[in-house]
C-alpha cells in the first residue's frame, strides 16, 4: 500500500475568491483536513459546498497530533493541513508536524496560495530582493523594544504581524527605537473590506490612525525599511577595528581578541574573528 500524503494547504486571508482552485479540490479529496479552527474552516467548507471530516490541530495539541497523522499516512490515508487563514506555519500552526514528519521520510507537499506577507511586499512599495520576516512581536513593551533593539541596524525590509490591541504601541516603539525618519507601511484588513494602506514616518501614522479610532480596528501587517549603511562610515569602523586588533593580537589569542575587539567597535564578532584571523595570517 503506497503511503498517504500531507497537503499544506493555503487559504483566503479574507477574501475568499482567493483560494485556489487546486486548494479546492484537495480539500474536497483527501480523506481528512486537519484545521486550527474547526469552527473557521467548517464556514468555509459550507460557502464552498465542501465536505469533509475536520479534526483540530492548534497550539495546544499539536505535538499530540504528530503519532495520529503519522500511522494515518502510513495506512495510505491523504491528509490536508489548514490554518484560520493564508498559508500554514507562516505564524500560524504545524511546524512540529512537519518537521517530524519530514524527519520520518513522509510526503508532504505544498499547496500554495494567500500570504499576507507576500501580499502586503507586494504592495508595500520598499525593497523586497531581501527581506526579514519577525511575525508577531512580545507583547509586553519591553520585551519588544529590546528585540527591535537587536534590529535596528538590520538593513533588509522588515515584516511584522500585529493586532489591534498593540498596533499604536507597536508602532511608538518602532518611533523610539528606528527613530524618526524611518519609512513604514502598515496595511490594514488585506483582502477584506476595509482594507487600508497608511504611508510614512511612525510619527505620521500614528497620527492618522489617532484621527481615527476605526483606523486601529482589524489585523495588521507592518512593513519597515531596512537602515540604509552609510559606506563610508562602514569603511571607517573596519579600518579602526584593525588598528584595534592588531594591538590585541600582541597579546591574545585569535578568538578573545576578536571579542574584545566586538564590544569596543560594536562590530559583529564573526567579522572581527575572520579580519584577525587574515592579520595573523598576514604577519606570520
Amino acid at each position: 500500500m503506497a503511503e498517504g500524503i500531507l497537503y499544506c494547504v493555503a487559504t483566503p486571508i479574507g477574501n475568499l475568491e482567493d483560494i485556489t482552485a487546486r486548494a479546492l479540490r484537495i480539500l474536497a479529496e483527501v480523506n481528512k483536513v486537519y484545521a486550527e479552527d474547526t469552527r473557521v474552516t467548517r464556514r468555509m467548507f459550507a460557502h464552498f459546498g465542501i465536505q469533509n471530516t475536520l479534526e483540530s490541530l492548534h497550539d495546544h495539541n499539536e505535538t499530540s497530533r504528530v503519532a495520529q497523522i503519522q500511522r494515518e499516512l502510513a495506512e495510505g490515508m491523504n491528509v490536508a493541513l489548514v490554518s484560520d487563514a493564508g498559508t500554514p506555519l507562516i505564524s500560524d500552526p504545524g511546524y512540529k508536524l512537519v518537521n517530524a514528519l519530514g524527519a520520518a521520510g513522509c510526503k508532504i507537499v505544498p499547496v500554495p496560495g494567500a500570504s499576507a506577507l507576500i501580499a502586503a511586499l507586494s504592495v508595500a512599495g520598499l525593497p523586497t530582493d531581501r527581506f526579514a520576516f519577525e511575525g508577531f512581536l512580545p507583547a509586553k513593551s519591553v520585551s519588544r523594544r529590546k528585540l527591535l533593539t537587536g534590529l535596528e541596524a538590520e538593513s533588509r525590509t522588515l515584516v511584522f504581524y500585529e493586532s489591534s490591541h498593540r498596533i499604536a504601541d507597536l508602532l511608538e516603539d518602532m518611533l523610539a527605537v528606528f527613530g524618526g525618519e524611518r519609512q513604514i507601511v502598515v496595511l490594514r484588513e488585506l483582502t477584506k473590506l476595509y482594507e487600508s494602506i497608511y504611508r510614512g514616518t511612525a510619527t505620521e501614522i500614528l497620527q492618522h490612525m489617532a484621527a481615527d479610532s476605526d483606523r486601529s480596528r482589524g489585523e495588521f501587517v507592518v512593513v519597515v525599511a531596512g537602515k540604509v549603511c552609510d559606506e563610508s562610515a562602514d569603511a571607517l569602523a573596519v579600518l579602526n577595528a584593525d588598528k584595534v586588533l592588531a594591538v590585541l593580537l600582541e597579546v591574545l589569542p585569535v578568538k578573545q581578541a576578536a571579542a574584545v575587539a566586538a564590544r569596543l567597535t560594536g562590530l559583529p564578532k564573526n567579522q572581527l574573528y575572520r579580519q584577525a584571523l587574515e592579520q595573523q595570517d598576514a604577519t606570520d
